[in-house]
């Protein structure tokens, strides 16, 4: 028997409810490895598993948790053997299939990464989906011609998860990172992190006449989107390039193709959920290298399977702030 959150639906009402319950391995959907899972973290596609769904969740009863650090048990693959670490993000675990919210996993062999050296099964679970598309961001970038030495890197939404991981990683990879929040309150969070100063979003949120204004930014990751992300095209410098993660602010662009066209500008999609094996691994391994390892414990909250429910609406309101690791076996 084991301890996993599990999502249920009334087929009635529709109303979903989430508790703490004990399954057993036979209630594991298939897959050629099963992980004693030590550690998982809180997303927001966690939260909308963890309440309403939000279309995302097929089938209940359901085990959310998108991310997942632990030990191979038992495995039919001869890539990992028991004792093994992983890790495992993305795939639509947590979402199609039952996730890390839970003391045991089964899983497919190919969603599975070796844990890389320098991290423990915490550690990954602090980087998180969230700190993984961080790094796929800022490789985005280096591939696209970002050097240290030039104008600021942008980070917007750095308060949260995917910002706080970029604002760290490209502070200890030697750029001058501008964080923007609308939280004033994290000024001193966030320079412990490594900002080097902190912009307040109402000087980002709203949309210009202009398609072009100051050469500001050598580079941006942005995980808001909408009227921001217009604005900010408008304030790269010449060839810079912005890695869009996310939609805090909306999914429409009400932009122009102005700074394509007369600056070069790049906009680089990332996704982390359907990246390659290799890449993976590429940035799992700088993960473990260049994310400074005291800065990313200044970003963890601590928490339970029980804390899950409350965790999961707090995180749907925009109040989680930082990088929630969740202890399974607590």
């Amino acid at each position: 028997m084991f301890k996993a959150l599990v999502v249920d639906k009334d087929a009635e009402s529709g109303k979903t409810s989430a508790a703490v319950r004990e399954l057993d391995l036979g209630d594991l959907p298939e897959g050629e490895v099963t992980v004693a899972v030590e550690y998982s973290t809180l997303n927001y596609k966690d939260g909308l598993c963890i309440g309403p769904g939000g279309g995302l969740v097929r089938h209940y009863p359901h085990v959310p948790g998108i991310d997942l650090a632990g030990t191979v048990e038992a495995s039919d693959d001869p890539r990992y053997a028991p004792g093994d670490k992983v890790v495992l993000t993305g795939w639509r675990v947590g979402e199609a299939h039952w996730g890390g919210h839970a003391q045991k996993a089964r899983v497919r062999a190919d969603w599975l990464v070796p844990l890389p050296e320098g991290l423990d099964t915490r550690a990954a679970m602090a980087v998180g989906t969230a700190g993984f598309t961080a790094m796929l961001a800022v490789m985005a970038l280096e591939d696209h011609g970002l050097v240290p030495g030039g104008a600021p890197v942008l980070v917007t939404g750095a308060a949260g998860g995917v910002g706080s991981v970029a604002t760290a990683i490209l502070s200890a990879i030697g750029h001058e990172v501008a964080a923007v929040t609308g939280r004033p309150e994290q000024e001193a969070y966030l320079k412990g992190l490594g900002a080097a100063r902190v912009v307040p979003r109402a000087e980002l949120a709203e949309t210009v006449k202009r398609p072009l204004e100051s050469e500001t930014w050598s580079g941006c990751v942005d995980a808001v989107g909408g009227a921001m992300l217009a604005r900010v095209l408008g304030q790269m410098c010449y060839g810079a390039s912005v890695a869009a993660v996310g939609l805090a602010g909306g999914a429409a662009l009400p932009a122009t193709v102005v700074p394509f066209l007369l600056r070069g500008v790049n906009l680089l999609g990332i996704d982390s959920v359907m990246q390659p094996y290799d890449n993976r691994v590429r940035a799992w391994t700088r993960v473990a290298r260049d994310l400074p390892m005291d800065r990313l414990e200044a970003m963890v909250v601590p928490a339970t399977l029980s804390d899950l429910p409350g965790l999961g609406a707090e995180i749907l309101r925009g109040q989680v702030k930082g990088r929630v690791v969740i202890d399974v076996n607590a």
